[in-house]
């Protein structure tokens, strides 16, 4: 018994071996464990289905990386769930026009990427309305990212300069960027009627920059509208500051208009009214015509409660009685579908995107077969219009449409990227 005891651990030696084939040589591998571990199992995420070339910050696979640059022609076409159009590719991205938005790659929740964060905070700053902040943020990280590392806050700033209508720090920085980046910067940009208004009689005027005394030949012509009752649209969202003097004479304009009921419609005013309201401080006299355009405005945009304690404001540094509330009545201001133009396959969107829910693209997508949405005369979108943009297309992604979402600032489709709507619609931006 002694002797057999001690013979089963000689037994048990074969037993050791089992543990020894590491070496790959001598482990088999069956077909069922490769099966069990493909070589590219993340490829499925759907993620990755929308990365595409863009500036760095955002890492595409490796392995992906290397066989889109052996097989450039193996891009297009994208698959279906990233709406490329079936026609040519060629088509839809004309050298001279549009290119695919490397929107349509970023992928916001990826922690790991600094850039990414910054980007989303210099956004959120620009649609909650606090453009010297946003701009003062971007100043700062084009100096913490040189090169072309940067990029994206170099276009994001450029297009902030052109929003409030900053002509010479745009031409300054466009040199400097041009330097830093190697690259032809992009061109100011002005703002022209896209279509045709839907009211033939209606007249459109832009107001941007600094306004001064002998600069001001919109002026004459608003006055001559107004005159003829004609309805006007004015677009204010690149004006920055005006003189005493024309703050006077646009005053009278929209008083006289008021008082007449001519449709008078001012997009994208609230940034500058802002402005104006903080500057007017009450005891301090000597500017009685920029407090008359305030209070015009406030008359127009209210509330009423801000319009009275001005009006009390006005009262006392002028020593005279307070101007009263006038109920308004309805203007294009009240319908903002009014400025946003079907035309064909395309419906433009103009002015500032405020707290729209987008209800009426229903009817145009549904009665197109390949709807765009061109946002080329659109300046700035708020954070609740891109959500609400979002929900309207998602249903459309869903069942299988194809939306195109054409012409975006950079400020506004980086916003449409933090919102998540460049997994709902194909985006692509005017070639700089």
């Amino acid at each position: 018994m002694v002797f057999s005891f001690f013979k089963k651990p000689t037994q048990k030696m074969p037993a050791r071996r089992v543990a020894k084939p590491r070496a790959p040589a001598l482990e088999p591998v069956s077909p069922q464990v490769v099966a069990d571990f493909p070589e590219e199992a993340p490829q499925p995420l759907p993620d990755l289905e929308f990365t595409n070339s863009r500036p760095s910050g955002v890492a595409a696979p490796a392995a992906k990386a290397r066989a889109r640059a052996a097989s450039p022609a193996l891009e297009p076409p994208m698959p279906a769930s990233a709406f490329v159009s079936s026609g040519p590719v060629k088509d839809d991205f004309d050298d001279t026009e549009f290119a695919e938005s490397y929107i349509m790659g970023i992928n916001v929740e990826d922690d790991n990427d600094p850039v990414q964060g910054e980007i989303e905070h210099a956004v959120v700053l620009f649609a909650n309305g606090q453009e010297a902040a946003a701009r003062s943020l971007l100043e700062t990280l084009i100096r913490a990212y040189p090169g072309d590392e940067g990029r994206r806050f170099w276009l994001l700033l450029l297009d902030l300069l052109q929003c409030v209508g900053d002509r010479a720090a745009f031409d300054k920085l466009a040199l400097e960027f041009a330097q830093t980046c190697e690259t032809s910067p992009p061109t100011w940009r002005q703002t022209e009627p896209l279509a045709t208004p839907k009211n033939n009689n209606q007249r459109h005027q832009q107001l941007q920059g600094v306004l001064t005394a002998g600069e001001t030949p919109q002026l004459a012509e608003l006055s001559d509208w107004v005159a003829r009752r004609l309805p006007v649209v004015i677009e204010c969202g690149k004006l920055v500051g005006c003189d005493d003097e024309v703050a006077g004479q646009l005053a009278a304009i929209l008083h006289q208009a008021r008082r007449a009921g001519v449709p008078v419609a001012l997009n994208g005013i609230d940034p500058f009214l802002n402005r104006l309201n903080e500057r007017l401080t009450a005891g301090e006299a000597g500017r009685e015509s920029a407090w008359a355009l305030l209070l015009e405005l406030l008359q127009r945009h209210g509330p009423q409660e801000r319009f009275e304690e001005r009006a009390v404001d006005y009262a006392v540094t002028f020593e005279v009685s307070p101007p009263s509330w006038e109920e308004r009545a309805p203007t294009p201001e009240d319908e903002p579908e009014i400025a946003d133009v079907a035309v064909d396959d395309i419906y433009y969107l103009k002015g500032d995107l405020k707290n729209r829910r987008f209800e009426e693209l229903a009817e145009f997508i549904e009665s197109r077969e390949q709807p765009v949405i061109d946002f080329a005369g659109v300046q700035h979108m708020d954070f609740f219009s891109a959500g609400q943009l979002v929900n309207r297309l998602a249903p459309y992604k869903t069942a299988g449409r194809e939306i195109l979402v054409r012409s975006p600032n950079h400020l506004i489709a980086e916003l449409m990227a933090v919102v998540g709507l460049n997994k709902q619609a194909r985006i692509i931006v005017p070639k700089s």
